[in-house]
């Protein structure tokens, strides 16, 4: 091909064009020419899509038909030349063919030809380019002409814009004598056709002009003059000057405006009209003057696009000569008649642009908001009290009233439409005021701004200060709600005054620096409750729309309710002592939602208050009352009680309205009353439900009987992803695992189908994968054990199986299905389906039933290992399913089938896990008291050290020796006061402070002995005083203890609790029968104090059902001694403290009233955990704010760890302090423990916080480097703090 023709030519152009605008920001962004080069000499190594392109692949195909025969032939010369293979040294022969090749005639031929012609086709492409840009220089030069000639036949109308114009070119000697021609002492002819002429020639030229200063004054005259055609001309150049020229010819034009604008209402030549006689728009004189400021104002709203990219000295002119003008005020004017108030600029540029868009976006960048508060402190201030007396002006006046707000608001909705043509002084007062309010709103946003306050105000003694100007909005807003009735804002509504107030209030809110400094205060607070307080006192207030009032008034205070300054301010006031004697503000809205839901306020019995208003006040109790601090300050109200009642009346009356019938005349009616009574049910179940956000209010919610409608309610927002509520920034996930924790609240959710869904969604992810998934590329094999895919679902069923109560639900007494086989399309529904199909792998019938054998089961094993964590589930799953055996068995199948080596075990993630978990199954201690072998293999010869094992006992490297009981040096004087114990005054207080002194100073003196008499002495000292005895005490007889035979759970638990006993050294090997026994006494004991009970809760039919923890505790305490231990817990049970520490004390208890004992919710969840989230949240919020962000809740990780004693958690001596600290300084020490605990892992919960692995980490990692006596000041801090909230809550658990 020795040529390409002119057909190829004109197909190479679109694919050059294509090429170059593919890569046309890589060419633009080099910074020469050189470096522009060089980006296309590379561009294959740096452009991925490089051999996608249609021009490269277009010349690849050129060259292989130009050049493929003499490759060939090159190719076959080379290879039978050396005599081999074109495979072999193929790095050779392609350099020999690449340069014999180059070397050929067709090369340089093909080259010569490819070169020409690329050269046409760049040549044409760059002609084609200078032709498209004429073309389109010309197309706008048309385009601009046609705008002028439109603008000049527009006569500059009021309503068009004023930019985009065009003009001609004109030499100094050109312009001098249009100049000249327009001197004032010119006719008007000759001064009109000089300005005509200047509109056409360019700003720039004109301004730059030696004569310029003397056109200038010559244009501000002809804008002053009375003609209108030399006026408007004027008015043309300058609007062309804001439109096409540079920042300096700009900016002295807008000066010059502004200036000429400042002198028509201080001059007497100027007619300006007064503020009685309004304004009529119709006025030429008035229809100039807006001119004007409507030019003015559209450059104000346009100039901050662009003034940051000019010198400061621009901006600043342009804001100065602004606020200059709008300083300006009616006793600057020199007229003679001074009675008279002469229009301000400032009520001009109001009625042009009412809501002071043009401030707002002054203020919205740093880089001018700065200039625009600086001119505002040092020289115009006069303007910000002039809003500000406006506004005062406004609020003050009387004939607001009479003549109606409403059509004030209507006034400016209509403002710019062709319907009025005059304004009264009244309405223009009133759009000063919309204007000053809205200015002033931007102005309070920023800190600057709020300092700029107080402001002195004409006739009034006092300066306004900030809170008097907030207050006096406020007030406004409830004075004057007349036009946003029933909450329903319109564009109309818009310009009311409760509705520009709730503007500035909302915008307030939603920055925390302006909301704290602004209504964070105990006024503004008083001034939003006023008509509420009015209300609640009987009294009538004498306002129309009274509804409308409050409900903004709830909206305000819901958006300060939901952040935690502001929850403070309300909960707790201002000063906490203060707020302690007198009602605070919570208890006000409390007391009168209720009353609301009640029906009992007086002053509204006469209407039926709607549900908008009665949902805007339970949403703001509701900010309060998902919070531990703010449901501990409503809980007296019984606001869970109002609701409820409140659910049930709208359910009964949706179920009484009848089924509209289309056709007849009710047909509409019907159905809005009963989409309305829908709402309202749907808006109490929700409020009604947050309740759930608590330990406490899940146990008022559970008493209402709500609970199951409330989370089919919760379900059903949680499946379509819908927000929990405007101020709410997390889903439902943490309120779920707060339901998950208690037996009632996992019913519910199992009956809700969540839990049927969750299971779904992690089959579907496990084994089906994802239905949109484009299968261009295989899915990779997961690496990790929980592979990222499945993350989401893991956390969310370790969430949900995380307290024994729920998994005792979901699967007590339920046998495995271990069907014969499964079908592939068979998906689980249940927890016991997830057991049987992903963890309890024992047919071949499971194996072959999953497309992901590996990685489902590996999935299974690990929720296996988290599950077991909690001894109790342990326990259960043990009793129940065999668990391990069932481990071991998969073990010993796990082997290599060779001759060398039959019993190896085959190392793999399973192997592995399998023997993590059998060794953390069968081992207990804290932190130093057993060792658990590592989940990760290592990199040699030998990856994993860990022996694996196919039966118990475990291996010896698995196993610690015994600790031996060393002597320890003995502290004499704790001796002396424990031998000296018998009934001495003050023994017991002498006792806490010798305690808490040892404690920090020497605490493994507490142990062996010591711990014994200790607890023996204090306990008998508490149980024989009567004002310490909480309970009834046990009286043990060993009559008919024999008769009671032990659970599998109980049976497997002595076992364990043996187990330990021996490799801590405190038992002897037949300690068996003496638990026993002893757990005899302690069930027999619970039997005499439990009352019967109507529930369909399996843990509530018969006895506790998990291990007696507590008492297993006491026996180690005792090193195995039975009859000591029994007497100790017979002392022990009398005092409240047995109520948190021993759990199963109080199940089903007659102790308890009835609906808690019936709802299936310990105390220790209810009381204990709600106060470690109360207290967490202040004295450890990063740690608060870290469960929150993982969906796990404090109180499911504490009651975890409290019920089992922290068993695995802490080491054997802590445990021993943690049940003296409790016994000894009193049960609210459990709560400070718990806390002491969380403060101790901070930093690592806050890194598994960010790796999403919290709720694993807490539950299967011990807590190293504890100890009680090192955090026991800190928990003395807290004593101090809250022993009497705490103590008193503890000791209503009776009620």
């Amino acid at each position: 091909m020795s040529h390409l023709s002119s057909k190829v030519e004109s197909e190479l152009q679109p694919l050059l064009r294509q090429l170059l605008k593919s890569i046309k920001e890589r060419i633009s962004g080099a910074p020469s020419v050189e470096c522009a080069e060089e980006i296309l000499l590379h561009l294959e190594e740096t452009d991925e899509n490089f051999h996608n392109y249609e021009l490269v692949k277009y010349l690849r195909n050129y060259i292989d038909t130009a050049l493929g025969s003499v490759i060939d032939e090159e190719t076959e010369k080379c290879t039978s030349a050396e005599g081999r293979s074109p495979g072999s040294g193929q790095d050779t022969l392609v350099q020999q063919v690449t340069r014999k090749t180059r070397e050929s005639e067709e090369y340089k031929e093909m080259m010569k030809s490819l070169k020409n012609t690329m050269m046409i086709v760049v040549e044409s492409l760059i002609n084609k380019f200078e032709e498209d840009q004429l073309k389109k220089e010309e197309l706008h030069r048309r385009k601009q002409h046609e705008q002028h000639t439109s603008y000049c036949m527009d006569s500059c109308s009021d309503s068009g814009s004023s930019f985009n114009q065009s003009y001609t070119f004109m030499n100094q000697e050109q312009l001098q004598i249009i100049v000249g021609k327009m001197d004032p002492s010119q006719p008007k002819e000759v001064r009109r056709e000089a300005l005509q002429t200047l509109c056409c020639a360019p700003p720039s030229d004109v301004l730059n002009c030696e004569c310029w200063v003397t056109l200038r004054k010559h244009l501000a005259t002809a804008l002053s003059d009375p003609d209108p055609t030399l006026n408007d001309k004027s008015l043309r150049f300058y609007a062309k000057t804001f439109s096409s020229s540079t920042f300096t010819t700009t900016r002295e034009t807008y000066t010059s405006l502004a200036k000429h604008l400042e002198t028509c209402f201080t001059s007497q030549q100027s007619p300006v009209p007064t503020l009685f006689a309004g304004i009529d728009i119709t006025s030429p004189e008035i229809v100039q003057l807006l001119k004007k400021f409507r030019l003015l104002n559209e450059f104000q709203k346009e100039v901050p696009s662009f003034w940051i990219r000019h010198p400061e000295k621009f901006m600043e002119e342009i804001v100065e000569s602004t606020l200059s003008l709008l300083s300006v005020t009616h006793e600057q004017n020199r007229r003679t008649e001074t009675s008279c108030h002469v229009l301000e600029p400032i009520y001009f540029l109001a009625l042009l642009d009412t809501k002071a868009s043009w401030f707002n976006k002054w203020m919205h960048g740093y880089y001018s908001r700065t200039v625009v508060l600086r001119l505002l402190e040092n020289k115009y201030k006069s303007l910000i009290n002039a809003a500000v007396r406006q506004c005062l002006n406004y609020f003050d006046s009387k004939n607001l009233e009479d003549d109606g707000t409403d059509n004030l608001s209507t006034m400016l909705y209509h403002l710019n439409s062709d319907r009025r043509t005059y304004y009264t002084g009244h309405e223009l007062q009133y759009i000063y005021f919309v204007h000053s309010l809205c200015l002033l709103g931007r102005l309070l946003m920023y800190t600057h701004g709020r300092k700029l306050f107080p402001v002195k105000v004409k006739n009034r003694k006092e300066p306004v200060s900030l809170m008097d100007l907030l207050v006096l909005l406020i007030r406004m807003m409830y004075q004057h709600p007349k036009s946003a009735q029933n909450g329903n804002i319109t564009q109309t509504d818009s310009y009311a005054p409760a509705n520009l107030v709730m503007e500035v209030l909302r915008m307030l809110c939603g920055r925390k620096e302006c909301a704290t400094e602004c209504l964070y205060r105990s006024i503004v607070i008083d001034s939003l409750l006023f008509p509420i307080s009015t209300l609640l006192k009987g009294e009538q207030m004498i306002v129309t729309g009274i509804e409308t009032v409050l409900i903004n008034t709830a909206d305000i205070l819901a958006r300060i309710a939901s952040t935690d300054r502001g929850l403070s301010l309300l909960l707790f006031g201002e000063n906490k002592k203060e707020a302690a004697r007198n009602c605070s503000s919570a208890q006000v809205i409390a007391e009168f939602t209720k009353r609301l839901l009640d029906g009992e306020l007086p002053t509204l019995v006469s209407t039926e208050p709607s549900p908008a208003l009665k949902g805007a006040f339970i949403f703001v109790c509701r900010q309060m009352y998902n919070t531990c601090e703010g449901l501990e300050v409503l809980m007296p109200y019984g606001l869970h009680e109002a609701i409820s009642k409140a659910w049930k009346k709208a359910c009964l009356l949706s179920e009484r309205i009848p089924t509209p019938i289309a056709g007849t005349e009710s047909d509409s009616s019907t159905a809005q009353e009963l989409q309305n009574t829908m709402i309202l049910e749907e808006m109490l179940l929700d409020n009604l439900l947050n309740f759930a956000a608590t330990p406490k209010g899940l146990l008022l919610l559970q008493q209402t009987g709500a609970l199951n409608e409330c989370v089919v309610f919760m379900f059903s927002r949680f499946t379509k992803k819908l927000q929990v509520s405007k101020c709410e920034k997390f889903g439902y996930g943490v309120m779920v695992t707060q339901v998950a924790a208690t037996a009632p609240g996992i019913v519910a959710l199992q009956s809700s189908g969540f839990i049927k869904a969750l299971v779904m969604e992690l089959w579907s992810v496990l084994e089906c994968g994802r239905d949109d998934a484009r299968m261009i590329n295989p899915k990779p094999t997961p690496v990790e054990p929980i592979d990222r895919s499945c993350q989401k679902s893991f956390l969310a069923l370790v969430n949900l199986l995380s307290s024994f109560y729920a998994v005792y639900e979901l699967i007590g007494n339920l046998p495995l299905p271990n069907k014969a086989s499964y079908s592939l399309r068979e998906v689980p529904t249940s927890i016991v389906d997830v057991i049987d199909r992903l963890i309890i792998m024992n047919s071949n019938a499971k194996i072959h039933s999953l497309f992901n054998y590996e990685h489902s089961h590996m999935f299974g094993v690990r929720l296996l290992s988290v599950m077991c964590c909690n001894l109790d589930i342990l326990l259960l799953l043990e009793s129940q399913y065999h668990v391990s055996e069932i481990l071991l068995n998969a073990q010993k199948e796990n082997v290599r089938e060779n001759l060398e080596n039959p019993g190896d075990f085959i190392i793999d993630g399973l192997s592995v896990e399998r023997n993590h978990i059998l060794v953390r199954m069968n081992l207990i201690g804290g932190p130093s008291e057993r060792i658990l072998p590592q989940r990760v293999l290592q990199k040699g010869n030998d990856p994993y050290r860990w022996p694996l094992f196919s039966s118990y006992p475990l291996p010896r490297c698995y196993l610690r020796e015994p600790l031996k009981n060393l002597a320890l040096k003995q502290d004499n004087e704790f001796n002396k006061l424990l031998k000296n114990s018998e009934k001495q005054q003050g023994w017991l207080e002498n006792c806490k402070k010798h305690f808490c002194k040892i404690m920090t100073s020497k605490p493994d003196i507490i142990k062996g002995s010591i711990l014994i008499e200790l607890l023996e002495k204090v306990v008998d000292h508490l149980s024989d005083n009567p004002s310490e005895c909480f309970f009834t005490p046990y009286e043990a007889s060993d009559t008919s203890v024999k008769h009671f035979n032990h659970s599998p759970i109980q049976q497997l638990g002595i076992k364990m609790v043996v187990r330990y006993g021996r490799s801590l050294g405190l038992l002897k090997d037949d300690s068996d029968q003496e638990l026993a026994v002893l757990l005899m006494h302690c069930e027999r004991f619970m039997k005499q104090q439990q009352t019967t009970i109507s529930s369909s809760l399996c843990c509530l039919q018969g006895g506790y059902v998990g291990h007696d923890w507590f008492a297993s505790t006491a026996f180690l305490i005792m090193s195995g001694d039975g009859e000591r231990t029994l007497k100790f817990l017979q002392q022990f049970s009398s005092l409240l403290v047995s109520a948190f520490l021993w759990l199963p004390r109080l199940h089903s208890s007659i102790h308890l009233s009835v609906e808690n004992a019936e709802s299936g919710i310990h105390p220790v969840y209810s009381c204990t955990a709600y106060y470690i989230e109360m207290l967490l949240k202040t004295e450890v919020p990063l740690v608060f704010s870290a469960f929150r962000m993982s969906g796990f809740t404090p109180s499911q990780i504490c009651q975890h760890w409290l019920a089992q004693c922290f068993w695995n958690y802490l080491n054997w001596t802590e445990i021993g302090h943690y049940i003296a600290v409790c016994i000894i300084l009193g049960p609210d020490y459990q709560v400070y423990m718990c806390i002491a605990l969380l403060k101790h892992l901070e930093q690592e919960i806050l890194h598994h916080m960010q790796t999403q692995d919290l709720q694993v980490f807490l539950k299967e990692e011990a807590i190293h480097g504890f100890h009680v006596g090192s955090y026991l000041e800190f928990m003395g801090n807290l004593e101090r703090s809250y022993r009497t909230t705490i103590l008193t809550e503890m000791e209503n658990i009776k009620s």
